[in-house]
């Protein structure tokens, strides 16, 4: 099953919508149709539409102060507590993660300051803008009802100015706590930063859902759930990333393995497979050139749907891309993790298969590196 789906592309870098995003979309359509109508539930739905595009335009911030400094953004998902802007490495420098960090909240400032703009020129007044920030927030605490009447543009300036004070706590993995991890690492290492602000994320989220709990919020309970694993997820990338620092896909491949022809049928791969502990086996060409992979579950659909007189090539994933053995660890690491395949073949500049480039093998190594040190 697909957890999130792309629906546009910026500047090479694809706009995807997580799965729980439309379903929060698609309740919040229900509820307010169920209690006002369809034209309310027309109205809200518009709204959080508009909403999470200024959320895009947040993440384009980020995007854009990143290229400035060479890291590209593969893609940017849409998650029901705001966006997620994927950068393919950390900025080198502390600084310059600093930027990135900030170049949101920027450019958020910048739109209440436009929507404030047009507020005022509507008619709305500064006065009534703050009392309905007021009350809104003694809402979001049990303390009162979300205020009547609001128009459409002050609900907007309200909710993205509630997002940009949120989002500048200093807890990982939002901004503030990007800023944080950004100024630890000036002192103490990005290594240690990096942990120290996980942490720091963690306790944040847990204080959150204890807090969800006693005051019956589930929207709460969702924002802690995302930011705890957020928090979890970006520390453990980074000691990963930083624990394969200097490694490249010559030092970390597989030299000792089986390729089987395409040509061979599914009944001799089970035979390969049983007859020793390789899981994943690349798949050659009568000259030896690499067609594609042979996984475990490649072999095991294949006998299902096909029996075990079909051939490898019917069965074998042949879009399987391949990788140099001079590529860095982390650029291996990326394109291994988007592939989705548990093992790429390894490629030389004259055409030749050396190398199998295997999940196991990187996380065997990064255990031993880990105990010499």
């Amino acid at each position: 099953m697909r957890w999130s789906y792309t629906i546009a592309r910026i500047g090479g870098t694809e706009v995807k919508v997580h799965l729980t995003f439309l379903l929060l979309l698609g309740w919040i359509g229900y509820y307010v149709w169920s209690a006002a109508g369809l034209a309310a539930a027309l109205g809200y739905t518009l709204f959080f539409v508009v909403f999470f595009l200024c959320i895009v335009l947040h993440e384009f911030g980020h995007i854009t102060m990143a290229r400035r400094f060479g890291v590209r953004t593969p893609d940017v998902i849409l998650l029901p507590i705001g966006g997620v802007a994927r950068l393919e490495r950390i900025p080198e420098a502390p600084r310059q993660e600093l930027l990135v960090a900030l170049a949101g909240p920027a450019v958020t400032v910048a739109i209440i300051v436009v929507l404030l703009a047009i507020a005022l020129a509507a008619g709305e007044s500064v006065a009534g803008i703050l009392e309905t920030a007021r009350a809104t927030t003694r809402a979001v605490a049990n303390r009162g009802d979300l205020p009547e009447g609001v128009t459409f543009l002050v609900r907007l300036i309200v909710v993205n100015a509630a997002v940009l004070v949120f989002n500048l706590i200093p807890a990982f993995p939002l901004d503030g706590g990007r800023v944080l991890r950004a100024l630890l690492a000036q002192r103490v290492g990005l290594a240690r930063g990096t942990r120290i602000a996980g942490a720091i994320g963690q306790m944040f989220a847990l204080v959150l859902g204890v807090a969800a709990f006693i005051w019956t919020q589930p929207l709460w309970l969702l924002v802690a759930f995302f930011i705890f694993l957020g928090a979890g997820s970006e520390a453990s990338a980074m000691a990963t990333r930083l624990a394969g620092q200097g490694l490249t896909v010559s030092q970390m491949m597989v030299t000792d393995f089986r390729t089987i022809p395409v040509f061979a049928s599914l009944q001799q791969a089970v035979d390969l497979l049983l007859a020793g502990e390789q899981r994943e086996f690349p798949v050659v060409d009568n000259l030896g050139r690499t067609e594609g992979v042979l996984t475990r579950d490649n072999l095991i659909r294949g006998l299902t749907r096909l029996g075990p007189g079909a051939t490898v090539g019917q069965a074998m994933t042949s879009a399987a891309p391949t990788v140099p053995p001079t590529l860095a660890f982390h650029e291996a690491l990326d394109r291994l993790r988007a592939s989705g395949l548990p093992a790429l073949p390894v490629v030389d500049a004259n055409g030749a298969l050396v190398g199998l480039l295997t999940r196991d093998n990187i996380t065997d190594l990064l255990l031993v590196r880990g105990a010499r040190r």
